[in-house]
C-alpha cells in the first residue's frame, strides 16, 4: 500500500533551484519519491510504501 504527501515548497527568490533540490533530497532520505510536480513548482506530490 502506498501513502502520499502533497507539499507546497517555500523556495524564496534566491537560489530557487538549489532550494528545491535540497527539499527533494531531504524527502528522498525519508523514503519519499516524486510522483508529480505541478507547474512552477507550486505543489509536489510524493509517495512511498506505507509498510516499509
Amino acid at each position: 500500500m502506498k501513502e502520499y504527501k502533497v507539499i507546497q515548497p517555500k523556495l524564496g527568490f534566491r537560489n530557487r533551484l538549489q532550494n528545491f533540490e535540497d527539499i527533494l533530497n531531504q524527502y528522498a532520505r525519508e523514503g519519499w519519491s516524486v510522483n508529480f510536480i505541478g507547474q512552477g513548482f507550486m505543489s509536489v506530490v510524493l509517495e512511498r510504501d506505507k509498510n516499509r
